[in-house]
């Protein structure tokens, strides 16, 4: 069970990784399925390292996770994470309900 704390910390790490346009644009991108980090490279006008560093930012916020298949790396969604996410956003802003309203002790339930 995760305290609400937490689910704060959680929450805020996804809002930072997703703050960046281009960091949203390419989670449009990857909403579609599976892409070549080459693809998603020439999709804009950045370097490999600053791709490297975005990927980076949504793989450790859980928003994405890799493969390699020889020297390609292939990003896919996690979309458990972004479920888990908009959750969390729902109760925060809900007028009727909060985290802390619906927990007892300040524990959340895993769903």
């Amino acid at each position: 069970m995760m305290t609400v704390e937490q689910v704060y910390i959680e929450t805020a790490k996804i809002m930072k990784a997703l703050s960046d346009p281009k960091r949203l644009r390419i989670v449009d991108m990857l909403s579609q399925g599976e892409m070549c980090a080459h693809n998603i490279q020439s999709a804009f006008s950045i370097s490999q390292p600053t791709l490297s560093h975005d990927m980076r930012v949504l793989k450790e916020a859980g928003i994405t996770s890799e493969k390699r298949m020889g020297k390609n790396i292939f990003y896919t969604l996690n979309f458990e994470t972004l479920e888990s996410w908009t959750k969390s956003i729902g109760l925060i802003s809900s007028e009727n309900m909060s985290f802390i309203e619906s927990s007892s002790e300040g524990e959340i339930p895993e769903e």
